[in-house]
């Protein structure tokens, strides 16, 4: 069964968006703070958003103003949805609990052009 499915990545070009979704299973969805994080290629994993059960958001300085963080509990659904993307934005995008409490999903590929 899988526990953190991430999909929505893809090629824009700078400027572009991209709405990323990440359906949870097998965990209490519900009752868990959730974020997302992205990896580039020989960098360190980052938190870049994060949404308490309450709906109480939260973000990287780098992301915020253009990438907005939401929650289905009804779904176990998890969503980004990025706008006015840049070159620097390029990482793999990964679903966890704010904590990282949970094992990773494969992550979604999000690659912006310049």
């Amino acid at each position: 069964q899988v526990q953190l499915l991430e999909s929505g990545g893809g090629l824009v070009q700078a400027g572009g968006s991209l709405r990323l979704s990440c359906a949870a299973s097998g965990r209490t969805f519900s009752s868990s703070a959730m974020g997302w994080y992205r990896q580039a290629p020989g960098k360190l994993r980052e938190l870049v958003a994060s949404i308490t059960t309450g709906g109480t958001t939260n973000y990287a300085g780098s992301v915020k103003g253009r990438f907005t963080i939401s929650r289905d509990n009804a779904k176990n659904t998890l969503y980004l949805q990025m706008n006015n993307l840049k070159p620097e934005d390029t990482a793999v995008y990964y679903c966890n609990t704010a904590r990282s409490l949970w094992p990773w999903g494969q992550g979604t590929q999000v690659t912006v052009s310049s």
